[in-house]
């Protein structure tokens, strides 16, 4: 008989030992889960406030981009308005018929009539 208590006090050996060893894998185990939860569940909420934050900037840009486009619309209508006056005003401005030489002695006709106008406003004798 001691031939099967022995072996029955080997297997229980064994099954102790092997007992002991799943134990300890399943504390390593449930360890490195809960750290990998822990971990998970901070990064999930670091991700979530970034999301929350990008969002937030994403609209900002967004509305801001509305804001430069409307304004540049409206500046643009300035310009184009500008433009045409400008283009409107340019022919009274400068005369392309006419050459430099004959505006210099229209306007020196001009100053001396002008001159000729003030000695008769003044009195002065024309002789």
């Amino acid at each position: 008989n001691g031939g099967v208590v022995g072996m029955l006090e080997v297997i229980e050996s064994d099954f102790a030992r092997l007992e002991s060893d799943t134990k300890a894998s399943e504390a390593s185990a449930q360890e490195e889960y809960d750290t990998f939860m822990t971990d998970s569940k901070v990064d999930k909420e670091s991700k979530t406030k970034d999301i929350e934050h990008k969002t937030a900037k994403k609209q900002d840009e967004e509305q801001a981009l509305t804001v430069k486009n409307e304004d540049l619309e409206g500046t643009q209508k300035e310009l184009d308005a500008a433009l045409a006056y400008f283009d409107k005003l340019k022919p009274s401005c400068v005369d392309a018929g006419v050459s430099f030489e004959d505006r210099v002695a229209r306007r020196k006709e001009e100053i001396e009539s002008l001159q000729e106008a003030l000695r008769i406003l003044n009195g002065e004798d024309l002789a």
